[in-house]
């Protein structure tokens, strides 16, 4: 465990998911991080024992399995307390990223410039693709959702992750619903 400047004392647990390893962070008010990791090397600090995790990892632990098992389960579910700084207060990237993870369901997408125009700034598609760069919480804040206007996928995780975004969108199409919400 580890404190933090404003006193949060983080916990850090790895999941396996289809997508590879999630490397989530948080503290008792929420989840301050997700990265999703390609790589498999050991990491120090990780607790293994779910039971050691503060009540809001263990949530989300929970909402990201449910994901992964069927993608639909999620929509009934509360989305998991969030506690990082780039989600707190009225930042335009603070406010791009709660209308995505709020308005954008399982199974829809947005285009850049869609979601520019649901912020109330039209002419921000290429700040609204910087924001999807540094979202912090990937899966809980959707922005594999998030497509080009010419209906293409753009670069996930600076193309690193162009076929964990195919096959998110996948396993959200494969259960029957419209994908071009």
């Amino acid at each position: 465990m580890q404190k933090q400047r404003n006193e949060c004392v983080l916990q850090c647990v790895s999941l396996e998911s289809p997508v590879g390893e999630l490397l989530l962070s948080g503290c008792e008010k929420g989840v301050h991080t997700i990265t999703i990791t390609m790589e498999t090397e050991h990491r120090s600090g990780l607790i293994s024992n779910q039971a050691e995790l503060n009540s809001e990892l263990r949530q989300c632990v929970t909402w990201l399995q449910s994901y992964f098992r069927s993608a639909q389960s999620v929509s009934s579910l509360p989305f998991p307390a969030l506690h990082n700084p780039l989600l707190q207060g009225d930042s335009f990237t603070a406010q791009v990223l709660r209308i995505l993870q709020s308005r954008v369901q399982v199974g829809q997408t947005v285009s850049y410039k869609e979601l520019s125009e649901m912020a109330g700034n039209p002419k921000a598609a290429r700040a609204v693709g910087s924001v999807m760069k540094r979202n912090p919480v990937p899966l809980i804040v959707p922005c594999h959702r998030v497509l080009c206007s010419s209906g293409q996928t753009g670069r996930y995780m600076g193309g690193k992750g162009d076929n964990i975004k195919l096959w998110l969108l996948s396993h959200e199409k494969k259960e029957g619903l419209d994908l071009t919400a």
